[in-house]
């Protein structure tokens, strides 16, 4: 079993705490820190866990830690953390800065921990069940739109938001990325609320992603479209539909649906598959596969390196959004 602290105990946080403890098999819940008197006192009360007055002292009681506090506080507490020889699962972003997401990296070869990103959406049932059809996918669509919450207002949207269809994406597209063209608003706070970017890879694979933080509707969608295949994930209704297109070597049965690709060109058959998921915690599932990795000596299953590739992919759409608003104000 792993001592384990948890730094933060905000919205996420607790949630964080209140799974913690749904894992006695995995974790001792040693005990949390967080400076805000409201959050740390309410915490204390329902989970009857240590508050710890500062940093060091939580990290030198426990084997690892979790960190769900603001990004801004990530790399500090992740790099005192590693240096003790301590194991990290740490939100997402990574860091504030792509720098520091380095410096964490050259930290964790230094100290031979494990480090693992909470990109929650891969722990996604639906996601889960899609990720074994998708090969080569050609072109991407995703929305995520989202209901407007000034708690989250403080970071832009590609870091509150994109970001999680950003790793989503480069999990699956196994190529570089080539070109990126970006725009967004700003329309009830300082920064971006609504941002669409596409992402050209080497490969040829084309991503369209769009985030927004003021829309009238919730929506987390994503649909890959490869070779005689079509996929479709909603990460919140926790749906899949996979379209496949096979040859057709037989005479089709009657409730076939088969497609003709005209004169001299073999005919093919649509299957449509829904598969059954049973509704399970993505945030469970990602503790546990992080007690897993330090257990079984594994690499975790979002490493540190993933969340460095979709932090580095997000400044580099937030540096285009910035260009193209600059280029829409030089010509009103």
């Amino acid at each position: 079993m792993l001592k384990i602290g948890l730094f933060g105990v905000g919205h996420l946080g607790r949630i964080h705490a209140k799974l913690i403890n749904t894992l006695p098999e995995r974790f001792e819940f040693v005990g949390f820190y967080d400076p805000n008197e409201v959050n740390a006192q309410a915490t204390s009360q329902e989970y009857k866990v240590k508050r710890f007055s500062n940093i060091d002292e939580l990290i030198a009681a426990v084997d690892c830690v979790d960190i769900v506090t603001p990004t801004i506080s990530h790399y500090t507490i992740a790099e005192k953390a590693i240096k003790a020889g301590k194991h990290v699962f740490i939100e997402k972003p990574l860091t504030e800065t792509v720098d520091e997401g380095y410096l964490l990296k050259e930290l964790q070869e230094e100290f031979g921990v494990k480090v693992q990103v909470g990109h929650v959406e891969r722990f996604n049932p639906a996601f889960k069940h899609a990720d074994p059809y998708l090969n080569t996918p050609l072109f991407i669509e995703s929305h995520r739109l989202a209901n407007y919450n000034p708690r989250g207002t403080d970071v832009p949207v590609v870091l509150d938001l994109m970001i999680h269809d950003l790793d989503v994406i480069l999990s699956c597209v196994h190529s570089p990325v080539k070109r990126i063209s970006a725009s967004g608003v700003a329309v009830v706070s300082e920064t971006p609320d609504i941002a669409n970017a596409r992402i050209e890879f080497e490969n040829g694979c084309v991503a369209n992603l769009t985030a927004s933080r003021i829309s009238l509707k919730n929506m987390r969608k994503t649909r890959f479209f490869q070779r005689d295949a079509y996929i479709s994930v909603d990460f919140l209704q926790k749906s899949a539909e996979i379209v496949k297109m096979t040859s057709l070597e037989t005479e089709p049965d009657p409730f076939d649906i088969v497609f003709d690709l005209g004169e001299g060109k073999p005919k093919k058959k649509i299957e449509i598959f829904k598969p059954e998921i049973s509704d399970t915690n993505a945030i469970k599932e990602e503790l546990d596969s992080f007690a897993q990795s330090i257990e079984n000596d594994n690499d975790p299953p979002v490493t540190l390196n993933d969340g460095l590739k979709a932090l580095e992919v997000a400044h580099r759409i937030m540096d285009e959004v910035k260009l193209s608003g600059s280029l829409i104000k030089e010509n009103i």
